[in-house]
């Protein structure tokens, strides 16, 4: 069974969009085990800079990751992919990587360079601007329809 982690920033505070993650985690369980991983923000007070914001979080994830973990940092400029190349790209990775592969979605400010630098694929979900709690339900949802596919499930009908 594959492996995923989600490491997030923070902790979501939309009540609709942590319901909507309960059910997306509750249903991608079933297809893969899951671990949902969320990391303290940095404070963003104006003595610090993005750059040291950005780093203390990146270092909070990175104590999360194991050696052989394969990353998947979800940045602006990453490829993008459909929901069938999503699936087809999931398949190959469940046959090749040994360890969890994980998920890295940052805080409002985004992912330390060091983290973006240390993934192995970097992913954007859209041109357009999401929050980042929104992209943490987009994930999810995105995730448990490439297992519907693979699976050849009438969710993705």
């Amino acid at each position: 069974m594959l492996k995923i982690r989600i490491i997030v920033v923070g902790r979501t505070k939309a009540p609709f969009l942590k319901e909507g993650e309960a059910f997306f985690l509750d249903r991608l369980r079933r297809y893969a085990r899951v671990e949902w991983i969320e990391v303290k923000p940095s404070k963003m007070i104006k003595s610090r800079s993005i750059e040291e914001i950005l780093t203390e979080e990146g270092e909070a994830m990175a104590r999360r990751l194991d050696r052989g973990d394969y990353l998947v940092t979800l940045d602006r400029l990453g490829r993008q992919f459909d929901s069938e190349g999503l699936s087809r790209w999931l398949d190959k990775l469940s046959t090749s990587v040994r360890g969890w592969i994980c998920f890295i979605i940052g805080g409002p400010l985004g992912v330390s360079k060091e983290i973006l630098e240390r993934s192995h694929k970097s992913l954007s979900l859209s041109k357009l601007t999401l929050t980042h709690e929104m992209s943490r339900l987009l994930v999810l949802e995105q995730l448990y329809r490439a297992f519907t596919i693979l699976r050849g499930g009438r969710y993705h009908k």
